[in-house]
């Protein structure tokens, strides 16, 4: 059995390493199961791809596809054209999909085109908000998936709801904490940590790079004027994402406890979470990483696809809310923050879990 495993942005390479090692290891004990990974090259900022694979210590993709930026058809686009040859290049048994980026959506468009089947590890999950490209990724792969992976009984009753049989929906838990848990002990300061005189919970990290919160300026200045306001004397350290830079080089904040610095590897970011006092991000992933580390996360977005970090875990969701943004510093600085538990099957056996099930379908 050959499986054609995708990867095009930085959630997926967290996603993809646990699976690819589930996968070598059966291979080693005489399953007949080999993987292929391919690359979109979705993301290419070095500290945003490359030096995942170094960390993570996924093996070298297979191919680069290296379709890069451009709108949001664009890149669908550039990214079916370019699978489409690999696929009719390299025939696999099974595309498996990670999460819900454009490469997720535009590889799945592809694969069910050429009659091979799609596997969607993360599927299920939904926020509701249709404004966000992701949602629309989500929506379209789960409606071609062929089996579904999935973290959450939330996913599996979304997925029950549109009438997907039981038995193609699979409870594995979270890949994303596999990796966290196996790389935890390897985390390390980053290099500005000695130079910012940084000390354990007594800084924020923050990131952003949704458009609804990064496009407009005004906005944008707005949101991260009152951030820097109630930290009051901690500092925030703010890993800039591409494409949220474009728009802070025009916005001339001068905050002294605001430190930007340039994206962060998987070992350092994850470090710096580890250490800090609290998070506040527009990310899912990241929601996902503060609750199984216990750090409490303030979730800049109206709506979450992981409500179980809300309901059990240490997220809160204020959205673009300035009263709710202030109430929750005020529980955050107040000590009042709730300890969150860890949600069912995130104890990093998700991979493992995952390439069992295949095995099982496949009969190998």
């Amino acid at each position: 059995m050959t499986i054609t495993i995708i990867a095009g942005a930085r959630p997926n390479f967290m996603k993809i390493a646990p699976i690819i090692e589930a996968i070598q290891t059966k291979r080693k004990h005489g399953i007949n199961i080999k993987h292929r990974l391919v690359h979109t090259g979705q993301h290419y900022d070095k500290n945003l791809s490359h030096t995942f694979f170094e960390e993570l210590q996924i093996p070298l993709p297979d191919i680069n596809l290296e379709v890069k930026s451009g709108t949001q058809a664009e890149q669908t686009g550039a990214i079916m054209i370019a699978f489409e040859k690999e696929l009719e290049q390299n025939p696999c048994d099974l595309v498996l999909v990670v999460g819900d980026v454009t490469s997720t959506m535009a590889c799945t468009i592809v694969a069910k085109k050429h009659r091979v089947k799609v596997a969607h590890v993360e599927a299920g999950i939904r926020s509701g908000d249709m404004d966000m490209p992701e949602e629309i990724n989500r929506i379209v792969t789960d409606s071609l998936t062929d089996y579904f992976f999935t973290t959450s009984d939330y996913a599996n009753q979304n997925l029950k709801t549109l009438g997907i049989s039981a038995s193609n929906i699979f409870f594995v838990g979270n890949v994303m904490i596999d990796t966290l848990l196996k790389n935890e002990s390897r985390f390390k300061k980053p290099s500005f940590w000695n130079s910012f005189k940084l000390e354990p919970k007594k800084y924020l990290v923050l990131t952003l790079h949704r458009p609804s919160n990064v496009d407009e300026e005004i906005k944008l200045k707005i949101l991260i004027t009152k951030i820097s306001v109630l930290s009051e004397n901690y500092k925030i350290i703010f890993p800039v994402h591409p494409r949220t830079k474009k728009h802070l080089n025009n916005l001339n904040l001068n905050f002294k406890n605001l430190k930007f610095v340039n994206p962060l590897g998987y070992l350092e970011f994850n470090y710096l979470v580890k250490h800090s006092l609290a998070v506040l991000t527009d990310s899912g992933g990241i929601t996902e990483e503060t609750t199984v580390l216990n750090i409490p996360c303030i979730t800049l977005r109206k709506s979450t696809e992981r409500p179980e970090t809300c309901e059990v875990g240490t997220n809160v969701l204020v959205g673009n809310d300035l009263e709710k943004l202030s109430n929750a510093f005020n529980k955050l600085l107040s000590g009042e923050w709730r300890s969150g538990t860890i949600p069912e099957l995130w104890d990093g056996k998700s991979a493992q879990r995952i390439v069992k099930h295949l095995i099982d379908i496949y009969q190998l």
